[in-house]
């Protein structure tokens, strides 16, 4: 880690030319905790967030709610297929409409045609050919946003429709369908004795289908034009210095004239970090000379953004008449959509995780990403580690039942612990209390069985009141371990930089992580109240004035910004104390602030902070670099990356064999966070992680047939509801902290998604004897039982 020199912070959030009259998330801390008793402070302590009063009241400002004098609407025009050549764009019909200002399509991008995370290779608007059903071809401006929809709508491209391909096995030997080929990566990896047998060999095949990151609220943005010919463009980027520098690109500007102000975030899984919003709204912004602002629906949110990898896994385990893995073998096929998006850094994880948290001597894994015609793939939480996580714990299964042991105990002869190496090579240095964890859940007593309560309190699969009959249901238990890992991996640079300002008793925090719902905006609060002693904190509102941050995922924001908040508030806290330790001939170690009081080893110095601060001004800025990681290698190893967290789940569900309806009763978690630094928001961060993934587990599948999106909405697309949320049962935290980590916390909201869904597979399958090896899990695959041949 480093710290810059000193310096004076760059310029707050600016207002631009034209700023939107509706003021962005941050700024001002509202009260938290109970009005009548002394509000929680500091590390460790249940702090309230920060925006909690103004989520519940109604009056947080998302990019849907701005608005700007001269307000333009913007609507775009999407391909009607998954693949075609586009012979010709007539917009005539469009620009001819009243109340019409612009029509843009990709003859208007005088920058860069293509943009793209990893590789630029996906056109702001197509050009000569669309690649998925939904892609963007043009976009409209117009004074009302019924308007805009119909002008978008009369847009006529003439298509030659081609055949589309969406099965990711056969784009191997398709014809290209990007210039860049269909090939996206491969990684083989070599660990061991390639050649090595077990005496016992169980296989299967294994398919994890296409998530929605189905944001709670539908994407939305604001664009502003510049008297300088550049725009400032108000949303809620998770990621404001990239999405900047993509648009300006496409733009033809230089990156100071385009400005990023992120608005407040609903919730964000990864579907914030695309331009899809961006691009457009800049370039009608700049055409029109007035604000243009989109909100998309919901059938437009789900064709916008990318989606979890649909994913093909083929499996063999080698494991010797102990249970001992001896060698896994592994296919890893997913499916990158049309263009690369994040999918290189998806399969990375998913080749790295393919044996999970347990000992293998030796792996064959080779991992391919593809593109096909369906909608793109990307970044959603646990991206990756999720999909291997279901055929690794499905081959645990199989392993157990060959040999007639518990599911519970061939996990525990094979868990990963610290000094271990991963199949890439790398060892393992941070807490890895897997078998802790294992025990944890292992350990816990069972929920009752319906037959210990009265008939009338049964929640039957389906529902209450639903049609089953108490008789088909049957209860099954399973259990799942998982791994993620920490930040940005293959050498990603991961470096965030925050100033910390103090005047008086107020400090304020500037820094670029972005508040996205993980609770950064809490955490830096705590920072600074714990370092220097305040109450009153301030979080400056984000934008690309300010030094950049990186991506929100992966606990990033918690390891490196709040690492560089950490150092900002150490600096200021020593220019504080420095006079006073210099009065009394002592050195600032020998002081401490505490309860808003600063005093010294021996009492002979006590004053308030307060005191110490009057009339002046401090401040500092610092910045947070892990250590560096590298790239797989051609035989898949390397120190790829920066740190590892781990999960044990156990599921119990009821299973209605005749219905195939599944209801998950209760959910056990243990996890280790390194340390805990808010009990009330971890709590709340694990329950939805479970939530979410007993939703991958069992409902949420977005339909897709030979690329085009089936039934784009809320009404096909099952999210898990507070009906279907268990009993969650957060059994034990291990505080172990990691060394190199700021804090010594880790990320805490992946791994339970990681595991929950094989866990829940886990345990159907033991209360059916059927092989369950796709998620979602479909009815078909619950009904019936078998005798285990076990």
């Amino acid at each position: 880690m480093t710290e810059t020199a000193d310096g004076h912070p760059g310029a707050g959030p600016g207002t631009g030319s034209g700023a939107a009259t509706a003021t962005p998330a941050g700024g001002t801390p509202l009260p938290t905790g109970s009005r009548n008793a002394p509000e929680p402070h500091g590390l460790g302590a249940s702090v309230m967030p920060t925006d909690v009063y103004a989520k519940a009241q109604g009056t947080f400002p998302y990019a849907a709610d701005l608005w700007a004098e001269g307000l333009l609407w913007a609507a775009v025009h999407r391909s009607a297929y998954p693949r075609a050549r586009i012979v010709s764009i007539d917009t005539e019909p469009a620009a001819a409409m009243p109340g019409v200002h612009a029509v843009v399509t990709h003859e208007d991008v005088t920058g860069d045609s293509s943009h793209g995370r990893k590789i630029a290779d996906q056109p702001a608007f197509a050009r000569d050919e669309v690649r998925y059903f939904g892609e963007p071809i043009a976009a409209v401006a117009a004074d009302h946003p019924d308007t805009a929809r119909l002008a978008a709508a009369a847009i006529v491209v003439e298509y030659e429709v081609l055949e589309p391909v969406s099965d990711p096995e056969k784009s191997f030997e398709s014809e290209p369908l990007h210039p860049d080929g269909n090939l996206l990566r491969h990684i083989p990896l070599r660990y061991g004795d390639p050649d090595a047998t077990g005496e016992v060999v169980v296989e299967g095949l294994y398919r994890v289908g296409r998530q929605d990151p189905a944001p709670i609220g539908a994407e939305a943005a604001l664009a502003v034009p510049r008297p300088d010919g550049g725009v400032e463009i108000y949303t809620a980027s998770t990621d404001p210095h990239t999405d900047r520098d993509l648009a300006a690109a496409c733009f033809g500007l230089p990156p100071e004239q385009v400005k990023i102000v992120v608005t407040g975030v609903p919730g964000a899984m990864g579907d914030r970090e695309d331009a899809a919003l961006q691009v457009p709204l800049g370039l009608l912004a700049m055409r029109t000379g007035c604000p243009v602002k989109v909100a998309l629906t919901r059938e437009e949110s789900f064709l916008g953004h990318a989606h979890r990898h649909p994913t093909l896994l083929r499996y063999r385990h080698h494991a010797d008449g102990e249970g001992k893995l001896v060698k896994v073998e592994a296919q890893i096929l997913l499916d990158g959509g049309a263009y690369a998006d994040t999918s290189s850094d998806a399969l990375a994880a998913a080749v790295s995780f393919a044996a999970g948290p347990y000992v293998v001597p030796h792996a064959v894994i080779d991992g391919w990403v593809v593109r096909t015609n369906n909608p793109p793939s990307g970044h959603v939480r646990g991206e990756g580690a999720m999909q291997v996580c279901a055929a690794y714990e499905g081959q645990m299964d199989k392993l157990a039942e060959r040999l007639g042991l518990d599911p519970a105990e061939v996990r525990m002869r094979n868990v990963l612990a610290t000094g271990d190496l991963l199949p890439t090579g790398q060892t393992v240095t941070c807490p890895a209390p897997v078998a802790e964890l294992l025990t944890a859940v292992r350990e816990t007593p069972l929920p009752p069985l319906p037959k210990d309560a009265p008939e009338s309190d049964w929640l039957l699969p389906g529902g209450p009141e639903g049609a089953g009959d108490p008789a088909a249901v049957r209860r099954g238990v399973g259990y799942a371990l998982g791994m993620v890992h920490m930040l940005g991996a293959e050498g990603t640079d991961e470096v965030s930089t925050a100033t910390v300002k103090v005047s008086g008793p107020v400090a304020t925090v500037m820094c670029a992580a972005v508040e996205s719902g993980q609770g950064f905006d809490t955490l830096a609060r705590q920072i600074v109240q714990e370092t220097l002693g305040l109450d009153e904190v301030h979080i400056a509102s984000v934008d690309t004035d300010q030094p950049p941050s990186g991506a929100s995922g992966r606990g990033r924001h918690t390891w490196v910004s709040g690492g560089a908040v950490e150092r900002a508030a150490k600096m200021v806290r020593t220019q504080l104390l420095q006079p006073l330790a210099a009065k009394f001939g002592m050195s600032t170690e020998l002081l401490s602030i505490a309860d808003g009081k600063i005093t010294s080893y021996d009492g002979v110095l006590s004053t308030t902070v307060a005191e110490a601060l009057e009339g002046k001004e401090l401040w500092a800025t610092a910045q947070c670099r892990p250590h560096p990681t590298e790239p797989l290698d051609e035989a898949g190893q390397g120190d790829a990356f920066v740190g590892l967290a781990f999960a044990a789940v156990r599921a119990v569900v009821d299973v209605d064999i005749e219905l195939g309806s599944v209801r998950v009763v209760e959910v056990a978690l243990a996890q280790d966070v390194g340390r805990v630094l808010n009990p009330r928001q971890l709590r709340a961060r694990l329950e939805a992680g479970v939530t979410q993934g007993i939703g991958t587990a069992l409902t949420e599948h977005l339909r897709v047939a030979k690329g085009v999106v089936r039934h784009p909405d809320l009404t096909a697309y099952a999210l898990p509801t507070a009906l279907d949320a268990p009993d969650i049962r957060i059994v034990e935290l291990v505080e172990e902290r990691d060394v190199v980590a700021p804090f010594g916390a880790k990320p805490v909201s992946s791994a339970p998604v990681v595991t929950t869904p094989s866990a829940v597979a886990a345990a159907v399958r033991a209360a059916t004897g059927r092989p369950v090896n796709r998620l979602p899990i479909r009815p078909q695959a619950a009904v019936g039982a078998q005798q285990h041949s076990g």
